[in-house]
């Protein structure tokens, strides 16, 4: 059961891990009340509903304790704006990480943190249908033979902060404690990390350059995919500039990099596709090239932005451009424009 919570610190509004004396992770939020909702709504809604932490059932198969206004109260307790929220809840079981000796290009390292240039191909976290062969797998591998992460081998699990789909190579960071991923995911939540990625896209965009602000939801068509809505969903911004175009067989490409502000799931494949063109080789929102028929997704993560504990200024890490990238800008021969921009 989740320890009370009405002695948590406040000590800032967000979602935090945390370990209890028996050192078993559990899930915090702190915040206040904001609501544009017709009032009063119930706790378990405004949790579910608004504050999309979990679902209603979840909250009661995950132990759910609330403290409103430093008094403890039930789910059923009405909410209003302004009340001051102290949530904690037992994180869902960790399925049984096992670790695997899969290679790592491994970018920078030290006690705290570790950065990678994910492959593509690989899976961040095990879920259904990759229980094994993921990044999760590779880092614990990695920290249980690395003299920078010490103690019981059960003690050691790495916590990656950030996604990245499948198929989407390049730069990703992980956590060797709970504190650190706290402090990076408030760096993520904060909006103070600077993201650069690379594409190659089917068409090239009327604008050089812009800024794609708009909501992304869900499909409601095609369920695991999402697309753009001008009311619905989260808001979702993305900066670009066309650093070069193409003209191959009749058909037109663009390379392209992207400054995502927000970090939302499929964000730069949906917001290409928006612009009508495509992420090259992007079997859910794009479409079979004539030229490139065996074209892998062309996105990758290039460089990422930011501040690690301890440090007054940002840190800059860099993946350099993946073969398959190089191949196709081969083949599409010098095209238009330049890739100083990317260098």
């Amino acid at each position: 059961m989740p320890e009370a919570v009405s002695a948590l610190p406040l000590v800032s509004e967000g979602r935090f891990i945390v370990q209890d004396s028996l050192h078993v992770n559990k899930e915090q939020y702190h915040g206040a009340v904001l609501l544009d909702v017709q009032l009063p709504l119930r706790l378990d809604c405004y949790i579910a509903q608004t504050l999309k932490l979990m679902s209603r059932s979840q909250i009661k198969r995950r132990n759910l304790k609330a403290v409103v206004n430093a008094k403890e109260v039930k789910l059923s307790f009405l909410v209003k704006t302004g009340d001051e929220l102290a949530l904690a809840w037992d994180e869902d079981p960790p399925c049984d990480l096992m670790p695997e000796d899969i290679p790592l290009n491994i970018i920078y390292e030290d006690e705290k943190v570790v950065v990678v240039n994910k492959a593509q191909g690989i899976v961040v976290h095990p879920a259904a249908g990759n229980w094994s062969g993921t990044l999760a797998n590779a880092l614990l591998w990695h920290f249980h033979q690395s003299a920078s992460h010490t103690g019981p081998p059960a003690s050691i699990r790495p916590f990656i902060v950030h996604r990245l789909d499948k198929d989407t190579s390049g730069v990703i960071i992980a956590a060797a404690d709970i504190g650190t991923l706290n402090f990076l995911q408030n760096e993520f939540k904060s909006r103070r990390v600077r993201k650069t990625y690379i594409a190659i896209t089917q068409g090239v965009p009327k604008e050089e350059r812009g800024l794609i602000a708009n909501y992304i939801t869900r499909d409601k068509k095609t369920r695991t995919s999402f697309t753009v809505s001008d009311t619905t969903g989260k808001f979702s911004v993305t900066g670009f500039r066309v650093l070069k175009s193409f003209s191959v067989g009749g058909s037109e490409y663009a390379f392209i990099r992207l400054q995502p502000k927000t970090g939302r799931t499929h964000q730069i494949r949906v917001h290409l596709k928006y612009l009508g063109c495509p992420i090259l080789g992007d079997a859910i929102y794009g479409k079979k090239d004539k030229n490139f028929p065996d074209a892998a997704l062309m996105l990758h993560a290039r460089r990422l932005g930011i501040t690690l504990p301890g440090n007054a200024t940002q840190s800059v890490f860099s993946a350099g451009l993946p073969a398959r990238f190089k191949g196709v800008l081969a083949a599409c021969g010098r095209g238009r424009g330049t890739l100083l921009a990317f260098l």
